[in-house]
């Protein structure tokens, strides 16, 4: 098969019937294709008190009125909770903070593999600040933290769950509001990182090009007068 053959899609695409796939496998072709993905660095509290910090990139928002938020949390090998879903699930709260460059080192630490006693954002060495209307704490660094309220929970398979949170508050740091009174936010200024395919590849968010959201009317007067 030529280059020119794969550029120009003239043949068939390879198929994956993921009915049939084992789970990891499915997990490359979903994490290898569907990328850049926002990173949502959440913070956590066991009805305990004890602390918990993870990134997850199965996330976005999916509504303004009220504000929502999904979250993907996947479980473990033997069905499992990890600490940021069992957190949320025991006390419906949690933080997401977004991820900027300077943070990826300290987003990837929280990644580690500790037991439910350790508290991540310790272990990281990461500052925290009180969040306003839930127990667990917003990351300071972070240029925007949402405070979030679990609204309903999905379990979608043996070791996974979709969390659908509603954001009651939102931190924003001042140098990245262009204007205040009309909610103008800076969002280049915020170097914010997204995840990518394969193991620990991520992207930065600079290199920016811009479209016109297209009107039908402007549209197809523009194609009469081509004709």
């Amino acid at each position: 098969m030529t280059a020119r053959a794969r550029q120009s899609g003239s043949v068939d695409p390879m198929q994956f019937d993921l009915r049939t796939m084992a789970a990891g496998d499915v997990y490359k072709i979903l994490g290898g294709s569907v990328t850049p993905r926002p990173i949502a660095w959440v913070t956590s509290q066991s009805a305990a008190g004890i602390r918990n910090a993870a990134p997850y990139s199965f996330f976005n928002v999916m509504g303004h009125a009220p504000p929502t938020i999904a979250l993907g949390l996947l479980g473990l090998p033997d069905g499992g909770y990890k600490d940021t879903a069992a957190n949320i699930l025991e006390t419906g709260e949690f933080v997401i903070n977004l991820v900027t460059e300077a943070d990826a080192e300290a987003m990837n630490l929280t990644c580690i593999d500790a037991p439910p006693e350790v508290d991540e954002l310790t272990l990281a060495g990461i500052a925290t600040a009180p969040s306003q209307t839930i127990a667990p704490p917003r990351i300071t660094s972070s240029p925007v933290s949402f405070e979030c309220r679990m609204l309903h929970a999905i379990k979608t398979g043996p070791a996974q769950t979709i969390v659908i949170g509603e954001v009651l508050f939102a931190h924003i740091a001042d140098a990245h509001i262009l204007d205040r009174d009309r909610l103008h936010i800076d969002a280049p200024s915020m170097h914010l990182i997204g995840r990518m395919h394969g193991a620990g590849w991520y992207t930065r968010s600079t290199d920016l090009f811009q479209l016109e959201r297209p009107s039908y009317r402007t549209w197809s007067e523009r194609g009469t007068d081509r004709g």
